[in-house]
C-alpha cells in the first residue's frame, strides 16, 4: 500500500482494480509502436510488451483536521456500466480500506474530482436492494457546474445510471454540497480547476509546511500523456480544452518540487514532473 506525506498531510492509495492493455477505449493512440521511445515509462507504466498499466484507486487524504477520501473507485452490484466488465463486481475493496484503518464512518468529506464511473462507485453501496451512502458521517463535496451537468444529461446511457446508483442517493440523503471548483476544503486542500475531461473537472492541491502535492483526477490518464500531451482520451468532454490543460499544467508544474500522484497511475503513482525537449516527463 502506497503512503506519502506533505507536510502534516497524509496520502494513502487504497487499490480497488488494476490492469495492463485493454485501453482501446481511452487511449487508443498510445500503440506499443508509439510508445517505444519513452524508455522511462518502462516497467512502472508500461510492460516489456509496450501495453499500458493502469489502476483505479481512491487516494485517503488526513489532514490534522479532515478525513477525505478522493474519488470512490467503481463500487460493487452496480449494473449498466459501459465496460462490461465493470458490471455487478465483488471487489474487497472496503475490507481493504478498512484493514488499512480507514472505517468508513470515521470520514467526514468524500471529494468527487468529477462523476464518471469510476470516480463516484462507492459513494454508495447496496443493502437490502437499497442504495445507501458509504461513508454515512461525511460531506460529500461535488462541483456544481460537474452535479448541474450530468443531471441534466438523458442521452447517455451509463451516466444516467451511474448518476441514479451512485450520485442521487447521497444528495437525496442530504449529504452533498455542491461547491465551486476553486474550493478550499480546509487549510491544507483546495480543488484547481482542470476543465476539459468534463465540464468541471477539478484536481486537489496539498499544501503544508512548505510542501505541495496535485492529486490529477483525470485531466491526465496515464503518464503517456506527459510526453504526449496532444494525446486526449476518447472519453474527454473537450478534446481542446483538456489538451490546453495539461500543457497548461504540465508548464506550471514541471522543475518543481511538486509531488504528481496520479488517480490512474500504477505503482509507484506518484513523481515529479521535469521538461523532456518539448515534452515532459515524470521522475519517480
Amino acid at each position: 500500500m502506497s503512503k506519502w506525506r506533505i507536510g502534516d498531510v497524509t496520502v494513502t492509495k487504497v487499490v480497488e482494480l488494476e490492469a495492463t492493455g485493454g485501453t482501446k477505449f481511452l487511449l487508443p493512440q498510445a500503440t506499443p509502436e508509439a510508445l517505444q521511445p519513452y524508455e522511462w515509462m518502462k516497467p512502472h507504466f508500461v510492460d516489456e510488451t509496450g501495453k499500458l498499466k493502469m489502476s483505479i484507486h481512491a487516494l485517503v487524504v488526513e489532514t490534522p483536521t479532515k478525513r477525505v477520501i478522493v474519488d470512490t473507485c467503481l463500487g460493487n452490484d452496480k449494473e449498466g456500466r459501459g465496460v462490461p466488465t465493470w458490471n455487478k463486481l465483488q471487489l474487497p475493496f472496503l475490507r481493504d480500506l478498512k484493514a488499512a484503518g480507514f472505517e468508513p464512518e470515521s470520514f467526514d468529506t468524500v471529494l468527487c474530482t468529477h462523476l464518471h464511473v469510476d470516480h463516484v462507485g462507492w459513494n454508495t453501496m447496496l443493502v437490502d436492494g437499497k442504495w445507501l451512502p458509504t461513508f454515512p458521517k461525511a460531506r460529500y463535496l461535488m462541483g456544481r457546474a460537474e452535479f448541474e451537468y450530468w443531471q441534466s444529461q438523458n442521452e447517455n446511457h451509463e451516466q444516467v445510471a451511474v448518476f441514479s446508483d451512485s450520485v442521487k442517493p447521497v444528495f437525496d440523503a442530504g449529504l452533498v454540497d455542491l461547491v465551486e471548483t476553486d474550493h478550499r476544503v480546509c487549510d491544507e486542500v483546495s480543488l484547481v480547476p482542470t476543465v476539459g475531461h468534463t465540464p468541471g473537472h477539478v484536481s486537489i492541491r496539498i499544501s503544508s509546511k512548505g510542501e505541495e502535492a496535485l492529486i490529477t483526477g483525470d485531466f491526465i490518464h496515464h503518464p503517456c500523456q506527459l510526453a504526449r500531451p496532444d494525446w486526449a482520451a476518447l472519453v474527454d468532454y473537450d478534446k481542446a480544452q483538456s489538451t490546453k490543460t495539461r500543457r497548461d499544467v504540465f508548464s506550471s508544474l514541471a522543475g518543481r518540487p511538486v509531488l504528481v500522484i496520479g488517480t490512474h497511475f500504477a505503482t509507484p503513482t506518484a513523481g515529479r514532473i521535469v521538461r523532456d525537449g518539448d515534452a515532459f516527463k515524470m521522475d519517480v
